[in-house]
C-alpha cells in the first residue's frame, strides 16, 4: 500500500544533487521522477543543487513545484541545516564519504548509486541499473537495497507516452525517422560525432539532433551528409518524450536516460560516453536490449565496427522491432512510486534509536 499524502502532511525532502556544464544534469533527471512522486503526496522537496549555468535544467525542476536551494562555494551541510529537512536523497559522484556519514548522523538518508556504494553509508541505498537486483554489496546494518529496473525512476511525462504495448514495425519502404540526444549539457559533444557516423553509414535517415549548445548546433549544420540523408537539428526541449515516441530510432548515451527509453519502448542504439556506463553499456548489447553502437574513443578512431553496428540498427526494421519490444517489457513506469513508498515508509523508530547510539547522550 502507498504511504499516502495523509501520512507525508508536514515533510521537507532535501535532494542533493551533482549538477552544472562540465557534470552534467543526469543526477537532477533522475531525481526529478522521485521529487514529482514526493510532490504529489504533498511533501515539500528542495533540491539542493548547482544549477545556475544550466537554466533548462532549473526550470525543469521548478515547473515539478520542487526549490531549489544553491550550495555555493559552501558546505552542503550548511544548507541542510539551515533547511532541516525531515529527510535527504543524496545523487552523487563528487561528495566524499564522509559527508554522507554526516548527513546520516543527523536525517534518514537515500543514497542513489550506480553499483558498489563504496563506503557510502545510507538508510536505503537505490541502484536502478540492469541486474542490481542480484548485487551482493556489503551495507551497514539495518540498511536496506532496491534494486534493478523496477525501480528505475520515470518522469511523469515519460509515463503519460509509455505505449500499452510495443510499437509494430516501422515501414521498411522509407527512411527511419532518428532522434539524437546526448543529454542536457553534452559535456562530451557526442552529437556532432554521432551525425557524422549516420553520416559515414550512408542510409537514407530523417534525422532530430538535439543539440545542448549553440555552438554544438552549428557543427552539427556543417556535416556534409549522405545523400538521401536529412538533418534537423533543435535545442533542448520539454517534449523529449514525445519525439521519443515518434522516432523509428533513438541514439543516445548509456547513462540514467536509458530507462526512459526502455519504458518508451523506444529502439535504441546506445554510445559510452563515460566509464560509469560500461558494465550497462556492454550488458545491455549482450542481452540484446539495445545496440552497442560505440564508445567514445571508437567514435574518435574511425571504427569500421561502429559504421556497421550504425547500418545495421538503420537498416533493420526486424531488429528495431525485436528491441522494442525486449526494452519495452523491461521497465513498467512504477519505480518512482515504489521508491517513494520505501522511502516515506523508513522505521523512524528505528532510525532514530539508531541515531541516538551513534551520537551518544546528549
Amino acid at each position: 500500500m502507498s504511504v499516502g499524502s495523509v501520512e507525508a502532511e508536514g515533510l521537507c525532502v532535501a535532494m542533493v544533487c551533482d549538477a552544472g556544464p562540465d557534470v552534467g544534469i543526469g543526477h537532477v533527471m533522475r531525481c526529478l521522477a522521485l521529487g514529482e512522486e514526493l510532490v504529489a503526496r504533498g511533501v515539500r522537496v528542495v533540491m539542493v543543487a548547482e544549477l545556475d549555468r544550466v537554466p533548462w535544467a532549473a526550470e525543469q525542476v521548478r515547473r515539478r513545484g520542487i526549490e531549489i536551494a544553491s550550495p555555493g562555494p559552501g558546505d552542503v551541510r550548511d544548507v541542510l541545516t539551515r533547511l532541516e529537512p525531515s529527510s535527504v536523497v543524496v545523487d552523487s559522484y563528487l561528495l566524499p564519504t564522509a559527508v554522507y556519514t554526516d548527513i546520516r548522523d543527523r536525517w534518514p538518508l537515500l543514497a542513489l548509486t550506480d553499483g558498489d556504494p563504496r563506503g557510502r553509508v545510507a538508510d536505503l541505498y537505490l541502484d536502478q541499473n540492469l541486474g542490481a537486483e542480484a548485487s551482493s554489496w556489503a551495507l551497514p546494518e539495518g540498511s536496506r537495497h532496491l534494486g534493478g529496473l523496477g525501480y528505475a525512476q520515470q518522469r511523469r511525462e515519460i509515463v503519460r507516452q509509455r505505449p500499452s504495448a510495443p510499437k509494430a514495425a516501422d515501414d521498411e519502404h522509407a527512411p527511419p525517422r532518428v532522434l539524437a540526444f546526448f543529454g542536457g549539457t553534452d559535456a562530451f559533444g557526442v552529437a556532432p560525432r554521432v551525425v557524422r557516423l549516420v553520416a559515414r553509414a550512408g542510409i537514407p535517415v530523417e534525422l532530430t539532433a538535439i543539440a545542448a549548445t549553440p555552438e554544438l548546433a552549428s557543427e552539427i549544420t556543417d556535416i556534409e551528409l549522405a545523400p538521401g540523408q536529412a538533418v534537423h537539428v533543435i535545442g533542448p526541449t520539454d517534449t523529449l518524450a514525445e519525439l521519443v515516441a515518434d522516432a523509428d530510432v533513438v541514439l543516445s548515451a548509456a547513462g540514467t536516460s536509458a530507462w526512459e527509453l526502455f519504458c518508451l519502448g523506444a529502439a535504441v542504439g546506445f554510445v559510452c560516453v563515460a566509464d560509469n556506463q560500461k558494465d550497462a553499456y556492454v550488458r545491455m548489447d549482450q542481452d540484446r536490449l539495445a545496440v552497442g553502437i560505440a564508445t567514445l574513443a571508437e567514435l574518435d578512431g574511425d571504427s569500421a565496427n561502429a559504421v556497421a553496428r550504425m547500418r545495421d540498427l538503420l537498416g533493420d526494421v526486424r531488429l528495431r522491432e525485436r528491441l522494442r519490444a525486449a526494452c519495452w517489457a523491461m521497465v513498467d513506469g512504477r519505480g518512482a512510486e515504489r521508491v517513494a513508498d520505501a522511502f516515506l515508509a523508513l522505521d523512524r523508530d528505528r532510525v532514530q534509536t539508531a541515531f541516538g547510539s551513534r551520537r551518544g547522550p546528549s
